[in-house]
């Protein structure tokens, strides 16, 4: 097996300084050890030798001219911040349809020729030329799930893999505290139920982590679903473990399992919406008035029209592991709403026609508008208000405070 073209430099380069070195028969000797080792002709040898001892001259390289210029770089801005920032797998199936749609609602006034550059980005490209963007918007909280050891043998456990992901209607149910950093006094709640096999995720805020209300926020999300529900999986708090949700999956023959305690990866597809969906939109702020319930309601049904029609999402295909290295591989990304109406078991025809009516009436860029209103309506409200979360704290350290001993 002959050398490689790497292997023939590596060995002209070891050579020529001995060759160049040395007299008239050690060169002739010096030449037949090279020619038996690379198979070269001695004439084309002493060449390769003589041009390596010579310094390469580097020319300046003359830079390419950029295939996408500022004007599609800033139509791909905007489509990048309708669609909350994703990552440029996420974004580069999304384009063509985004683009068309925005162009549609004259949120983005682009000529074709800009159009089909913009389109036909890779999504290496996308990341590569939002760099700077992303980082000028680079929130972590803490856990509030509290154990409920009721009728946790009646609820069997169920791993991450354990489900068969395969057909919508089973979904994982989780709770996010807007506790402003301070667990103490009450506080609102946002429940998050996101379906494993498509994607589709709907919200709800609740003024307390109450069994009653909780139950209550999922029998509304549970209307709002395009398709019934199979199956929950939630984690070990007592505002999940209860004879209400137990006993309302038993008379509607619903599976209802739990997670395993300590294992968060066990509800990884909810815990991941608790993030991308529910922080990122109203970060970690204390919300307890009714005013800022009504607005995060508010919030979600908007967000709601967003995460399911046109943030892509992708699902992971495989997962292998070789020692220290893990490979995964994950689908092309695709909406809920994408995921949903493509299924196999989707055979409701109506149920089709009306989702999809229900997407063509969707202006992402305007409703993206209306939730940057409402959530800056929600900073404001929750940051003037008095005993907001830093005062909250302040006086909770004063009120825990061992009294002093009089003197």
């Amino acid at each position: 097996m002959g050398l490689t073209l790497a292997e023939r430099r590596a060995v002209i380069q070891a050579t020529a300084i001995r060759y160049d070195r040395a007299d008239k028969r050690s060169k002739g000797v010096i030449l037949d050890e090279l020619c038996a080792t690379t198979g070269w002709h001695r004439s084309h040898a002493r060449k390769a030798l003589t041009a390596a001892l010579k310094p390469t001259v580097m020319s300046p390289r003359c830079s390419r001219p950029p295939k996408y210029g500022p004007e599609v770089i800033a139509a791909l801005t905007v489509c990048w911040t309708v669609l909350d920032m994703p990552a440029g797998k996420r974004l580069a199936p999304m384009l063509k349809e985004l683009v068309a749609v925005l162009r549609h609602f004259q949120e983005l006034v682009i000529d074709d020729a800009t159009a089909a550059s913009l389109v036909s980005m890779s999504a290496a490209t996308i990341d590569r030329r939002l760099a700077p963007e992303r980082r000028k918007h680079q929130l972590r909280g803490r856990a509030t799930t509290k154990p409920g050891s009721l009728l946790k043998s009646q609820i069997p456990v169920r791993t991450w893999a354990d489900w068969d992901d395969d057909r919508p209607g089973f979904v994982e149910i989780d709770l996010v505290s807007h506790d402003g950093g301070c667990a103490w006094g009450q506080f609102a709640f946002t429940l998050t139920v996101t379906d494993i096999c498509t994607g589709w995720t709907e919200n709800r805020s609740i003024p307390s982590k109450a069994a009653t209300c909780v139950f209550r926020a999922l029998k509304v999300i549970v209307e709002r679903m395009p398709f019934p529900i199979l199956g929950v999986d939630s984690d070990n708090g007592a505002e999940f473990i209860n004879t209400h949700l137990l006993q309302w999956c038993v008379d509607n023959e619903i599976t209802f399992t739990r997670a395993r305690p300590g294992n968060k990866n066990d509800g990884c597809h909810v815990e991941q919406k608790n993030w991308a969906v529910v922080r990122t939109v109203v970060g970690y702020h204390r919300y307890t008035t009714a005013s800022e319930m009504l607005l995060l309601n508010e919030i979600w049904q908007l967000q709601s029209k967003l995460t399911n029609y046109y943030h892509p999402q992708q699902k992971l295909v495989s997962k292998v592991r070789h020692g220290a290295k893990v490979t995964k591989k994950h689908d092309t990304a695709a909406t809920p709403f994408h995921r949903l109406i493509n299924h196999p078991l989707m055979v409701d025809e109506d149920r089709i026609v009306a989702l999809t009516l229900v997407q063509s009436k969707i202006n992402p860029a305007a409703v993206q508008r209306r939730i940057h209103a409402l959530t800056n309506q929600l900073l404001i409200l929750t940051t003037s208000k008095p005993g907001d979360s830093v005062n909250t704290r302040a006086l909770i350290r004063e009120a825990v405070k061992p009294p002093t001993r009089a003197s």
